[in-house]
């Protein structure tokens, strides 16, 4: 009789569970997870651009020194950061990413303004492709970014909704933070990377 009882509950709780919302935690945590990990796929490509980038602009433009120092520190910055699952979890961990990812943004956007006053830089084969390809990853990053924010929005949306938010407390699901900058054009348009003469 008590097996019965037994697979009775079990029975129950398991409707209960995929009835509150667990199931579709399970799965919107795994969504938020793999939109996260396009993310940091296409913000690594970045940053294994950038020391070839440099060592093309450094040999046209080596007496820019600042700049090219700006762009070398914000790389290690960010090549420096443990990046693990739980910074999802962890507002602060995840804003000291963002802020260390705009760093490198900013850098590289003030080497490709100086490279405007090289000609022979601009011209130069190899740092024109480089380019194309800092280009077509700056593109790539916005397009992740817009899908993780999405997929961030949903997973809040539903950690905060009654009844599931009951669930999210039992289980431990809270918010996760998401993508904010100062000025929200920055977010919709990558870095200016027209590398074309003017004429």
């Amino acid at each position: 009789m008590q097996k019965i009882y037994f697979k009775l509950f079990a029975v129950l709780l398991l409707l209960s569970l995929s009835g509150c919302g667990y199931n579709k935690f399970q799965s919107l945590d795994e969504e938020s997870k793999a939109s996260w990990s396009e993310v940091l796929n296409q913000y690594q490509r970045r940053a294994d651009l950038v020391p070839n980038l440099v060592n093309v602009v450094k040999g046209y433009a080596a007496h820019e020194k600042d700049v090219l120092t700006q762009v070398t520190e914000a790389r290690a910055k960010v090549g420096s950061m443990q990046i693990t699952p739980e910074l999802l979890n962890d507002p602060e961990a995840f804003a000291r990413f963002q802020a260390a990812q705009g760093q490198l943004t900013s850098a590289l956007s003030r080497l490709m303004v100086v490279s405007e006053n090289y000609p022979n830089l601009k011209a130069d084969q190899g740092f024109r492709d480089l380019q194309a390809q800092l280009e077509g990853t700056e593109n790539r990053i916005t397009v992740a970014r817009n899908r993780y924010i999405e997929t961030i929005k949903v997973y809040n949306i539903a950690v905060r909704s009654f009844p599931q938010n009951l669930t999210a407390k039992m289980f431990g699901y809270q918010a996760k933070p998401s993508f904010t900058v100062e000025n929200e054009k920055a977010i919709s348009a990558p870095p200016t990377v027209d590398f074309g003469d003017k004429k």
